[in-house]
């Protein structure tokens, strides 16, 4: 074997680790936004079902509690390209209801509100970071995928492109203000 052939060689095993290195960190990054994906489902959904326990506690006025219930049952029944859609009009609903002090500190003085207003509140604190995680993720993957070598080596396999999770989720201003 000439010198020549063995470092061709050497430089071909160089770049074959270099590119299994790649390719392992962006299945390690898809496997990250299917976990991160699940968290923030996790999170949708509970805030989906405290708030649909509240409408039907009784505590809310009836309009209220229409409002709300509405909002939160098609939250958890929407298909998932709608889903972003009826999230965000969930976090309106929520704004609507609670814009004002007066009616956390109403839900707060019923029997066992002060359980559900401090479960709400949490539950919309923790929407927010849940998409941010997922949303961070997904911008590593997406700037991952953009690199020459992910793409002419075909180093993403058959994983679909990942999106982002883009909705409206501004806690109501009443519940933020209470919890700080």
């Amino acid at each position: 074997m000439t010198p020549t052939l063995i470092w061709i060689l050497v430089a071909l095993v160089a770049i074959g680790l270099y590119l299994s290195w790649t390719a392992g960190r962006l299945d390690r990054l898809h496997a990250r936004i299917d976990a991160t994906r699940a968290g923030l489902d996790a999170q949708l959904l509970r805030r989906a079902s405290v708030a649909q326990e509240l409408a039907t506690s009784g505590v809310l006025d009836p309009a209220a509690s229409i409002v709300l219930y509405e909002a939160a049952h098609a939250a958890r029944q929407a298909e998932e390209e709608h889903r972003e859609v009826a999230e965000s009009d969930l976090s309106q609903a929520l704004r609507a209801v609670f814009a004002e002090p007066a009616q956390v500190e109403a839900v707060r003085e019923a029997p066992g509100g002060e359980a559900a207003a401090h479960e709400l509140t949490e539950a919309v604190r923790r929407v927010p970071m849940a998409r941010r995680f997922h949303n961070d993720a997904v911008g590593a993957a997406r700037r991952l995928r953009q690199h020459r070598k992910v793409r002419w080596f075909r180093l993403a396999g058959h994983a679909p492109f990942p999106m982002a999770f883009e909705m409206d989720d501004e806690p109501p201003a009443a519940l933020v203000d209470r919890a700080a």
